[in-house]
């Protein structure tokens, strides 16, 4: 279970740092490769990693995250390392007041505190970048601390059963002997891509 006192602010800046890193790695040619996010190639799920910050971004601000697209589809194909830069800043700035941790905000999934919405962002985050780093071929080791965080997050929010209405699919079994991206995956219904 994660700490309801637990910060997420510092979590959530260390998850974007570490996307941040993974998708200045990204080329051109990569742009076309699955994920195991299957409703996404690594363009799409460029444009959803960048459309959900903002969205994060505009919550923390106060706003109505559900009023920006869940996904940018104005971003040049080698302009993604900046876009998504611009928008984890934006959303770090936004979260930085203590105020935005018990402030009730609205989200997809309903009205929760500033804290519980924050932690569910580090979780999508730090999924989607293990997602991103299966497509891209795993260029370095991601933060264990973030990915068991991000466990424990998942386990709260989500159910073992079906998930109908939510933007993840059903568990399945994680591959023997995985770590905590690997557990985080199979909890969310992804697959690496060797096994899929």
């Amino acid at each position: 279970m994660t700490n309801p006192t637990t910060d997420p602010r510092p979590l959530y800046r260390r998850a974007t740092e570490q996307a941040a890193a993974l998708i200045e790695t990204v080329r051109p040619e990569d742009l076309t490769r699955p994920t195991p996010c299957t409703a996404y190639d690594v363009r799409a799920l460029l444009g959803h990693i960048v459309g959900g910050t903002r969205r994060i971004a505009l919550v923390g601000e106060g706003g109505d995250g559900q009023s920006a697209p869940l996904s940018a589809s104005d971003v040049p194909g080698d302009r993604w390392a900046q876009a998504y830069d611009e928008a984890r800043q934006r959303a770090v700035r936004a979260w930085a007041g203590d105020d935005r941790m018990t402030a009730t905000v609205r989200v997809p999934w309903g009205e929760i505190p500033g804290r519980a919405a924050l932690s569910a962002y580090v979780m999508e985050i730090v999924a989607h970048t293990w997602d991103l780093s299966e497509a891209v071929g795993r260029p370095f080791p991601l933060d264990a601390e973030l990915a068991e965080f991000s466990l424990a997050a998942a386990h709260e929010a989500l159910p073992e059963g079906p998930r109908e209405g939510r933007p993840f699919d059903a568990p399945v079994p994680a591959p023997e002997g995985a770590d905590a991206y690997g557990r985080l995956a199979a909890w969310l219904g992804r697959e690496p891509l060797g096994r899929s």
